[in-house]
């Protein structure tokens, strides 16, 4: 367990390998919370009620404000800072899994992606809770606590839709049958797992996959969904995208490109 005085942005002395397998798994972190916190934030106005319309709000600026983190932690080991990480750069260089890019969707591949994700999430964090890396051991304390409502949402939204009618269960498994291969890719190792794995950074990402799919089953199943047989959507980690992500970036940084000098 981390100790509570260390600041998740503090820097820990690593070897120059494992300072950037590190860096990595950092980066796809980073990367997925910026994105789906984008993502997110297109329902703004636009979600089925207002309920659903304040909370998404609200999880797209917990999505985002986790990317700072995960971003300035990056920062403390020696990586551009987090603006310039986020707005000031292309497409192959994004290290995110393909489901976070994906378009928003209806309101059903919306609530089906956000769940994956936060079950994904879960159970990383969880793991990461023990890392023998004290910054990201913190850091992983700090950020389960504020997905607690998260994981609350997306769970009872999966359940509500699953089997309430006819239609809204074929809209759910559609999205399930979308997003699920993507979703496996949350799970593609980034560079320099095995350096983490033997410093006790982190588990494998294969067998945070096995405890992933041990969580979701259960609650997909109750909601009547089956889940796919499908092969996992890889090439994220190391910068091979839909080409759904440039239209994103595109409108994520325009601003920041623009020469405006707005920061986050």
């Amino acid at each position: 367990m981390a100790s509570p005085s260390l600041k998740p942005n503090e820097a820990v002395s690593l070897p120059d390998p494992l300072r950037e397998a590190v860096g990595h798994l950092l980066l796809a972190m980073a990367d997925d919370e910026v994105l789906l916190g984008h993502r997110d934030a297109e329902w703004v106005g636009h979600a089925p009620i207002l309920e659903a319309d304040i909370a998404m709000a609200s999880i797209a600026q917990d999505e985002i404000g986790h990317a700072v983190l995960w971003y300035s932690m990056l920062q403390a080991l020696g990586w551009p800072d987090p603006d310039r990480m986020a707005y000031f750069r292309d497409p192959p260089e994004f290290r995110n899994a393909t489901l976070v890019e994906l378009p928003r969707g209806d309101w059903a591949f919306t609530v089906v992606r956000q769940f994956l994700f936060d079950y994904a999430e879960k159970v990383r964090l969880e793991a990461l809770i023990d890392s023998a890396y004290p910054p990201l051991a913190a850091a992983a304390t700090k950020v389960r606590r504020e997905e607690t409502y998260h994981l609350m949402h997306s769970r009872a939204w999966v359940l509500r839709l699953g089997d309430a009618t006819e239609e809204s269960h074929r809209r759910m498994q559609a999205a399930l049958e979308q997003a699920w291969p993507h979703a496996l890719g949350l799970f593609e190792p980034a560079p320099g797992e095995d350096l983490r794995v033997a410093a006790g950074i982190q588990p494998p990402e294969a067998e945070l996959r096995v405890r992933w799919k041990a969580e979701v089953r259960p609650i997909l199943e109750a909601a009547s969904l089956k889940i796919p047989e499908a092969e996992p959507a890889y090439g994220g980690r190391i910068g091979r995208h839909t080409e759904h992500l440039a239209a994103l970036l595109a409108d994520f940084q325009m601003v920041a490109r623009s020469g405006m000098g707005e920061t986050w």
